[in-house]
């Protein structure tokens, strides 16, 4: 099969089309026929081994664990292994694994669910990673409730989108902040409230939020507090910029640590791949409260040109790769 391999960390230069041997499944696995992966933040740290505490979270110190690339997916199954019970072959189904970048791969059940029926596998394949983290990010982190101020930072990324509209599905009122290209789309994906951060401040005074969700990823915490309500909570997802050792995630554990101290809770977001959030966003997703915003798809050779596109911020809402 083709696949897209990397044997050293290091920029889109260390990613080549090979052709490679299609996985055999283990006892809980899934052998799945790829069709579309999706493309997120996460794939550049992991082809970048940075920062280095990504290499120390397992996925290989001095060359990447798993050479191939990719980990949201959505396909059809081809095979499954004797512990599974979950799915059959000929089954379309969405989630994560290691190594999507490829013309097949093998998934673990826990990690997967039946693809929403009014999504194509390119739509479904934007949705695991970065709509996953956003539910948590507003659901588990930021307990959101009905009526409450939201503020999304990053509105029109991948993570992002799905936050406005997942915002909006819980019973709040969304404020998206993006770039002046994108407050059509913000504005499109439900947003009460738009603000471009080119001409506006978000944090002047002039309002404050019960949640704010930041997928950017490089704003200071005092920033974000002044525009959080007294007893409000930050939800932090991810990290960008930031030294080679944690990057942009010492944000985190600074927020961990001042949240102590002060009545706002500040927290960064770990989120754990469930298949029961693949089911309940799929609830969602076939009832018309979400849906995925593809930015662009890109052929699977052209997997290395997304990752650079998407790091560079020329993606709107998700890149997507098709196999």
């Amino acid at each position: 099969m083709k696949a897209i391999i990397q044997d050293t960390y290091g920029s889109v230069e260390v990613l080549e089309l090979r052709d490679v041997d299609v996985p055999v499944p283990g006892d809980d696995d899934v052998l799945i026929r790829v069709r579309a992966a999706g493309v997120d933040q996460g794939v550049w740290h992991l082809m970048t081994g940075l920062p280095y505490l990504t290499r120390v979270a397992g996925y290989g110190l001095t060359k990447p664990k798993t050479r191939i690339r990719g980990r949201a997916v959505a396909g059809r199954v081809e095979a499954v292994g004797r512990n599974v019970v979950g799915f059959r072959p000929g089954d379309e189904v969405y989630g994560t694994c290691e190594g999507s970048f490829a013309e097949y791969v093998c998934a673990k059940e826990s990690r997967l669910a039946l693809k929403p029926k009014n999504l194509s596998f390119e739509q479904a394949a934007a949705v695991p990673i970065s709509a996953v983290t956003a539910l948590q990010a507003l659901r588990d982190t930021g307990k959101v409730q009905p009526g409450q101020d939201v503020l999304v930072i990053g509105a029109a990324g991948g993570v992002g989108a799905y936050a406005v509209q997942l915002a909006k599905a819980f019973g709040a009122e969304v404020t998206g902040v993006c770039s002046t290209a994108k407050t059509d789309l913000v504005r499109s994906i439900g947003a009460d409230h738009v603000i471009d951060y080119t001409h506006d401040d978000f944090a002047d005074g002039a309002r404050q939020f019960d949640l704010i969700v930041d997928t950017a990823g490089n704003r200071r915490l005092s920033v974000l507090r002044r525009a959080l309500k007294p007893k409000g909570t930050l939800a932090i997802v991810g990290g960008e910029g930031g030294g080679r050792l944690t990057g942009g995630f010492e944000r985190s554990l600074r927020a961990a640590l001042l949240s102590a101290f002060v009545g706002q809770q500040l927290k960064g977001v770990m989120s754990t791949e469930r298949a029961e959030d693949l089911r309940f966003l799929a609830g969602l997703i076939e009832a018309g409260a979400v849906t995925p915003v593809v930015g662009r798809c890109y052929a699977l050779a052209d997997a290395p040109a997304a990752i650079r596109d998407l790091r560079d911020g020329q993606v709107r809402g998700k890149a997507v790769v098709t196999v």
